[in-house]
């Protein structure tokens, strides 16, 4: 028993020591990169500069398209350590952390103190899982939330009655609620469990009988009022338009007109599906062997299955149902499924097939990976090309020593680990692509996918006394100019954009003032000879533009 245990407690530390170095290798090496990174730095740094926390600008205008909660916590961690480069990944990092603590505790109080660790495995080495936990965007910090709310719910009606977990779930699904609209989904959990309980699954009680039963929708009510009640009060109190447009977007467009009758990202119903046979590799790999070993343990009316299980393919069902799709929607569904998962992983992992087939997937992924960075080293291959339009012919030669550092981890693994442990040989791999892509492949290619390079070369092109502004700008060059810069709106015609830019131009001033312009929306009427070709960032090319360059402009 002694033994037993210290063999458990050393793969817990083994486990969160792997999840660190996994999930924070890098932090503080990179900038935001686009899509939405700059969008939800700019915003937070925009707070700590101005003081209104309330009301997200983007620039000069309103940011209406998600809740403030994630901007809250970046802006918050930007006041605390005064580096962007640590405060803008630091929530995504905190909330994958206590996504696995939550999927672990939970699977230890389910099972075993061993079955949760395994959970914490089958979701720390899901490609998609740790892709996004390095990224700054709101999804790591939605799956917490939802994934916090399940755990709460979760031990109220399988270990309960627990009323302060009870509250907990409910006041988590709020808070996922204010971070993105689609939190509430958490609170789904509460079907399987009400079918469980009516048909008599042993073990479940939602008790909701008892008075405590509405601490849970109070506990929601109040998450959400964090924010929805001072935003209204203030937001009805200034009165204008832009304040009321606002509240519109918010409440209505960005939630339920978005679902109801989606603008973009359309896919077929099927979709996710197809993601996750994809992005949930090499977790998905386990499913041969799980989904028999699910239907038995159903059969005998485990509920411990039903209701994780149950509620992922809600989820499923949730997000196919708009035409609007995107493939990290249904990763809050990650954590439940490995959960369900967890208990079946040791049998798996000792029958034969499972091992050759995970030999077979870090053989090809290595291969994979050797191969590109061996073409990269020695030819030029067309997806380099692609590639590295806009970028330093040297970030290719360390990419692609990258490739084959890891390609050759993994095969070396694959040696080392042999066939009946093939599990090894796929943790030592994927640490290896994660640790080497945050040291070595973020920092090469940040200049160029943050606009870091763009801005450095902008402001020495005009000089520390000049004045800058943007047109038909992307959040990524307000947040790395190295200056304030002014901008004529983000969301307006740039045609109109420019017309207030030739305006503020040519306003008397004791420093020069020059445009920064998007190629595409540049007017015919400038003289391009007189400007600046900046080049190629972020796939778009940029014009810097004086005075003499717009005189014939009206």
């Amino acid at each position: 028993m002694i033994r037993a245990m210290t063999e458990t407690r050393r793969e817990t530390w083994l486990f969160w020591l792997f999840a660190l170095l996994i999930l924070g290798a890098g932090l503080g090496l990179r900038d935001p990169w686009p899509a939405d990174e700059p969008r939800f730095a700019l915003v937070a740094k925009q707070m700590v500069e101005s003081g209104d926390w309330l009301f997200p600008h983007r620039g000069s205008e309103l940011y209406s398209d998600k809740p403030p909660l994630f901007m809250w916590l970046q802006a918050a961690f930007l006041s605390l350590t005064g580096n962007l480069r640590i405060a803008f990944l630091l929530p995504s990092l905190l909330a994958a952390l206590g996504t696995l603590w939550c999927v672990t505790d939970l699977g230890a109080r389910l099972w075993t103190r061993r079955m949760g660790l395994y959970a914490g495995w089958a979701v720390l080495l899901t490609i998609q899982f740790t892709w996004q936990a390095k990224k700054a965007q709101i999804d790591p910090l939605v799956v917490f939330w939802i994934t916090l709310s399940c755990y709460g719910l979760l031990r109220h009606a399988l270990r309960g009655p627990d009323w302060r977990m009870w509250a907990l779930g409910w006041a988590a699904a709020g808070l996922g609620t204010i971070s993105k609209g689609v939190g509430v989904i958490a609170l789904l959990m509460l079907l399987p469990a009400a079918f469980a309980s009516l048909r008599g699954w042993p073990g479940v009680r939602l008790h909701a009988r008892d008075p405590k039963f509405w601490l849970g929708p109070l506990a929601f009510l109040a998450a959400c009022g964090v924010w929805v009640v001072p935003m209204l009060i203030a937001a009805l109190g200034k009165g204008g338009p832009e304040y009321r447009a606002y509240v519109d977007d918010i409440l209505l467009r960005q939630t339920l007109t978005r679902y109801a009758d989606s603008w973009h990202h359309g896919q077929p119903p099927w979709y996710f599906i197809e993601v996750a046979l994809t992005a949930w590799l090499p977790t998905m790999l386990a499913l041969p062997w799980a989904i028999p070993a699910w239907r038995r343990r159903l059969q005998r009316r485990d509920a411990r299955f039903l209701l994780p299980l149950g509620w992922v393919l809600l989820v499923f069902v949730f997000f196919s149902i708009p035409s609007g799709k995107r493939d990290m929607y249904i990763l809050p569904a990650l954590p439940m499924l490995c959960l369900a998962l967890a208990p079946l992983l040791p049998g798996i992992l000792r029958k034969p097939n499972a091992q050759r087939l995970l030999v077979g997937f870090v053989a090809v992924f290595s291969l994979a990976l050797l191969g590109a960075g061996l073409a990269m080293l020695f030819g030029e291959p067309g997806f380099e090309r692609r590639f590295m339009e806009g970028r330093d012919a040297t970030v290719a030669h360390g990419l692609a020593a990258m490739f084959v550092a890891t390609g050759g981890t993994g095969i070396g693994a694959l040696l080392w680990y042999g066939r009946r442990r093939a599990h090894a040989a796929l943790v030592v791999m994927l640490a290896a692509l994660w640790v080497l892509y945050s040291l070595v492949g973020a920092p090469l290619l940040n200049d160029g996918s943050s606009s870091r390079a763009l801005m450095r070369n902008v402001g020495a092109a005009i000089g520390a006394d000049a004045q800058l502004g943007l047109v038909g700008w992307r959040e990524q060059q307000l947040l790395m100019a190295d200056r304030p810069a002014a901008d004529f709106g983000f969301k307006r015609d740039p045609k109109l954009q420019f017309v207030d830019a030739l305006a503020w131009q040519r306003q008397a001033s004791s420093a020069p003032r020059w445009l920064l312009v998007e190629g595409s929306v540049l007017p015919a009427c400038v003289e391009t000879a007189r400007a600046r070709d900046m080049g190629n960032a972020n796939r778009r090319r940029w014009w810097l533009l004086p005075v003499a360059a717009t005189q014939a402009c009206e």
